[in-house]
């Protein structure tokens, strides 16, 4: 690997390149054919992005430079991952990983693996995302991301919590004229609270293997925060039944998680 290490102090960032979604494109298909030096080129046309992703660091107390060889090195680590037929932007995969590499950096945490089927979905989720907004210059309900892309709302949350710690690509941090980041919601634990992702993944697969009656009964009840008697009014069943059926899902939950 190369050294790309970088002093950014006092550093005039107008002199750095700042490649085009098509230029990145052109890039990464010369280093998967075995050219280093697109790799080189990729990093060291993309550092602003790294750059941008620092203003939300900007008031940790956190000496920036070395933030900033630590952001250096989850740009690297997308530009390694980054799959081509996902028809992403760079810029929307390298955001997460960026954001994720420097949180790991200052918590001490290891990297959490994300199964490839979660990963998959939220590629999709990113996708219809950046497709939306550009489309009508605004955030997609989830609602509309489920019936879109018959994705249940559950495991939207599950598999966009699981990549990032939040992730979201609608507060805008960076452009270069036409390939703008948001990260309004990736760096929403503002008040320090951590992210138990083991947990999350944990949760997600259980839910995964109780029945969909059970697994509804759940959401409305602690996502969605209905009562036992309205979910019993929506289902025309009784309310002693809601409750025998949220107790026995639960109690399976709590199993399949230890």
């Amino acid at each position: 690997m190369s050294n790309y290490k970088v002093d950014i102090t006092g550093i005039n960032t107008s002199t750095l390149k700042c490649l085009t979604h098509e230029e990145n494109i052109k890039l990464f298909k010369l280093y998967q054919n075995g050219d280093l030096k697109a790799k080189d080129d990729l990093v060291n046309g993309n550092l602003k992005l790294v750059l941008s992703v620092l203003k939300g660091f900007n008031k940790k107390g956190i000496n920036q430079d070395d933030l900033f060889q630590v952001g250096v090195i989850g740009l690297i680590k997308a530009i390694d991952n980054f799959d081509l037929s996902y028809n992403l932007k760079l810029s929307t995969y390298a955001v997460p990983l960026i954001v994720g590499e420097i949180k790991k950096y200052l918590r001490d945490n290891t990297q959490m693996r994300i199964a490839r089927s979660i990963k998959d979905d939220a590629y999709k989720i990113l996708r219809f995302k950046e497709e939306y907004i550009n489309k009508y210059g605004k955030e997609p309900l989830n609602s509309e991301i489920s019936k879109a892309l018959n994705i249940s709302e559950i495991d939207i949350s599950f598999a966009l919590n699981a990549l990032k710690e939040p992730m979201s690509i609608f507060s805008p941090i960076y452009s270069d004229g036409g390939d703008t980041i948001y990260l309004e919601d990736q760096i929403a634990d503002t008040k320090e609270k951590s992210f138990d992702k083991d947990m999350m993944i944990s949760l997600y697969k259980a839910l995964k293997k109780i029945k969909e009656r059970e697994k509804s009964i759940l959401m409305e009840r602690y996502v969605v925060g209905k009562t036992q008697t309205e979910i019993a009014n929506d289902l025309n069943i009784s309310q002693a039944q809601v409750s025998r059926i949220e107790k026995n899902a639960l109690i399976k939950v709590r199993r399949l998680i230890k």
